[in-house]
């Protein structure tokens, strides 16, 4: 099976990816995680104004498989939540680079998605 890889991403082992916009990053789960977890029927995620550590716990998402922790692939202050996705969970299933994002931050260390792999390792990663 082929998963969609946006190149203009960073991404973390545990399968979240990364977006950056200036001094702000977009969090969502890939392409494979969602297929991973099959139908999601509920997403939890901090409050705006929250702050996050990278690899820290910051969510969890829960489908008719599983129960899993969402784990922030970079630190900073919450600035958006998208609540979509708390009515509608199968936003993350349809479109998880797009309507299915989770969270925005105001990143605290821009250097920390250095450590982030990129689209080529990631793809190498889930082979």
């Amino acid at each position: 099976m082929t998963f969609e890889i946006p190149d203009d991403l960073k991404y973390q082992e545990s399968h979240e990816w990364v977006r950056q916009a200036g001094s702000t990053a977009k969090i969502g789960i890939t392409d494979f995680a969602q297929d991973e977890l099959g139908d999601i029927v509920f997403v939890e995620l901090p409050a705006v104004g929250d702050d996050v550590s990278q690899g820290a716990e910051f969510g969890v998402v829960e489908s008719i498989k599983a129960v899993s922790d969402l784990y922030a692939p970079v630190s900073g202050t919450v600035t958006a939540v998208n609540e979509q996705v708390f009515d509608a969970p199968e936003l993350v299933n349809d479109d998880p680079y797009g309507d299915g994002w989770m969270l925005e931050l105001e990143l605290a260390d821009e250097s920390e998605l250095d450590s982030l792999l990129t689209p080529e390792a990631y793809a190498d990663q889930i082979a």
